[in-house]
């Protein structure tokens, strides 16, 4: 089972919507990072976080390096749109866009879904946040977020979830894994106000 005029403040949200029969992990912060529940290839605090450019729904390129100095950021990546975890996420954020702008600061989630399927999977179900396509999942693995795990005998790889926060310089502040969608959105803004 898989075991968190402005400059760039970036949350990462990286998480994997759970399958049946499945239990949520309990919540888990920097700590976890030295623990074996985290990905072999995670971040840790202190590290910088990595740049990308990517589509999203509307074919519209997004780099994160264009933020920084401008926006804070909060960017979660999960495994598949219209699942209920993810859309529980997507919709959570969305509704607290507003707040989150009011601390500069914008939001965006990535999956190995494309372009079109993010397009749908918004207008399905009223996501404001602008959703990016990895369907090669570089920027998952830029992150950690992909790991391994065994089902049916077989091992295979999968988008897990975690949270990194990433301060004005770019530096990973704060990485949470096993997130839990409900009341997620409201954590991270927390976490965003509180970041100096």
């Amino acid at each position: 089972m898989p075991q968190d005029s402005c400059n760039i403040i970036a949350a990462i949200i990286v998480f994997g919507c759970l399958e049946p029969g499945e239990k949520h992990l309990p919540h888990a912060n920097e700590a976890l990072l030295g623990s074996s529940a985290s990905p072999h290839d995670a971040l840790h605090a202190g590290q910088s976080a990595p740049l990308f450019s990517l589509p999203d729904a509307d074919m519209q390129t997004v780099d994160l390096a264009h933020f920084r100095g401008k926006m804070n950021v909060v960017l979660y990546f999960y495994p598949r749109d219209g699942t209920p975890g993810c859309t529980l996420l997507a919709t959570d954020f969305s509704d607290h866009e507003e707040e989150f702008a009011r601390h500069d600061c914008v939001v965006l989630g990535v999956s190995p879904d494309d372009c079109l399927r993010h397009a749908d999977f918004r207008d399905q179900n009223g996501v404001s946040i602008r959703l990016l396509a990895d369907p090669e999942w570089d920027v998952c693995r830029k992150y950690g977020a992909v790991q391994e795990k065994q089902s049916n005998g077989e091992k295979k790889s999968c988008v897990v979830r975690a949270t990194f926060i990433i301060d004005k310089r770019g530096k990973v502040r704060h990485v949470l894994y096993g997130v839990n969608p409900k009341g997620h959105a409201a954590e991270v803004l927390g976490l965003v106000k509180s970041l100096r």
